[in-house]
């Protein structure tokens, strides 16, 4: 099993970083944060026409075919510089999952709209008690003719205002509490009742909403797989999309070692730089070693995506617990580091601390994911609920 990037993912590494410093680095997130939602816009067409909006979508439908190891090195550079967007959501989650249980009339109409950089999708999974299990999932969709009816409210949804496509899981039989009975459907953002409210959060580059639906009239053509059979699609989709988040935080990581370490040399305190003094250096040695153990989850989660390993679930959740706290512990580390100013708005550092704390639960925190690893080495018959609040 050899992980380190061949030529072509090293081309789409090099390729991705030149775009974003061309897009402005860390200057987009910011422009976002402002409110400018056209650099986003400008960014999403970009990657389309790269062709990294459809590195793992087939050919037949206008992507290169490749894997999920080929994402690794553009989610990176995207962790890099905290680019905001629903880019693992469209690309990591819902692209491999209409591949496998699309019909063939929604791989015609969404694959072609992704590869070219022309539809966004979001995930809008939790509802009022912020945990996701099968039991958690109660919102209703009533079929009447040819429609599913939905009514009710989703929370904490990213990008909500600029995605085109929802994936809802909605109950559509069974009882309230089995996975039996659970759906996933593709709801346009354009549908009429639907409303949104924009959420207060730390992290602005991510900006959240919650959702609600009045009486929304869903074809039921747009049912994703089979009819109370979305549960064990859902589960595989947050293996490929937790995948994907754990290689953009290995990016964010890479990336305050990096500002601590050039700090580190060039700050200057009684005569001689920072990065002499023994609790500095030996910090940012522990935030590398950290890197390299967190890349190595990371390529290894990503190949058990590709190729649908058997240990997927584990390796993804291995990759999870271990790269949030690391990258959430790293980014506090920087801005030590960087003492008084690591705490200003001007500097960046700020930004990446967000970020980590903000992915630090998204999907399942890291106590989650050890549960899961646990019941992986069967030393648990318990299956844990996805926190996410």
């Amino acid at each position: 099993m050899d992980f380190a990037l061949n030529e072509e993912q090293l081309m789409f590494q090099e390729t991705t970083r030149q775009f974003l410093e061309s897009k402005g680095d860390l200057t987009l997130p910011r422009d976002y944060m402002n409110g400018n939602k056209q650099v986003l816009e400008d960014l999403w067409n970009g990657l389309g026409s790269l062709g990294f909006m459809g590195i793992n979508i087939s050919e037949t439908y206008g992507g290169l075919g490749l894997g999920a190891l080929s994402l690794v090195p553009i989610l990176e550079e995207m962790g890099r510089s905290v680019v905001p967007g629903p880019y693992p959501e469209t690309v990591a989650f819902t692209a491999p999952l209409l591949e496998a249980y699309g019909s063939v009339e929604q791989k015609q109409k969404y694959l072609p709209e992704i590869a070219a950089g022309h539809r966004k999708f979001s995930l809008a999974l939790l509802e009022e008690n912020g945990e996701l299990s099968p039991a958690d999932i109660q919102l209703k969709a009533e079929q009447r003719g040819n429609d599913y009816i939905l009514q009710g409210k989703k929370l904490l949804v990213p990008y909500a205002d600029i995605v085109d496509t929802l994936i809802v899981p909605v109950r559509t039989g069974g009882t309230s509490q089995g996975e039996y009975g659970i759906s996933l459907i593709l709801v346009d953002c354009k549908q009429p009742n639907i409303s949104k409210q924009e959420l207060r959060s730390m992290d602005e580059t991510r900006k959240l909403f919650n959702v609600e639906f009045h009486d929304v009239a869903v074809p039921s053509t747009q049912l994703l797989g089979a009819e109370n059979e979305g549960w064990a699609i859902l589960d595989q989709g947050l293996n490929y999309v937790n995948a994907a988040f754990a290689s953009t935080m290995v990016g964010g990581i890479e990336r305050v070692v990096e500002m601590s370490t050039e700090y580190a040399k060039t700050r200057q305190q009684f005569g001689q730089p920072i990065g002499r003094f023994q609790a500095v250096k030996h910090r940012i040695v522990d935030m590398k070693l950290a890197l390299e153990s967190s890349r190595s989850l990371s390529y290894y989660a990503s190949w058990a995506a590709e190729n649908n390993a058997e240990e997927l679930a584990e390796a993804v959740s291995m990759a999870r617990s271990f790269i949030s706290e690391a990258y959430i512990k790293a980014a506090g580390a920087n801005i030590q580091n960087h003492g008084g100013m690591g705490f200003t708005w001007e500097f960046d550092c700020h930004l990446f601390l967000k970020r980590a704390r903000s992915l630090g639960n998204h999907l399942g925190s890291p106590e989650y994911h050890r549960e899961k690893v646990a019941k992986e080495l069967g030393w648990s018959d318990v299956v844990p609920e996805m926190m996410m609040l």
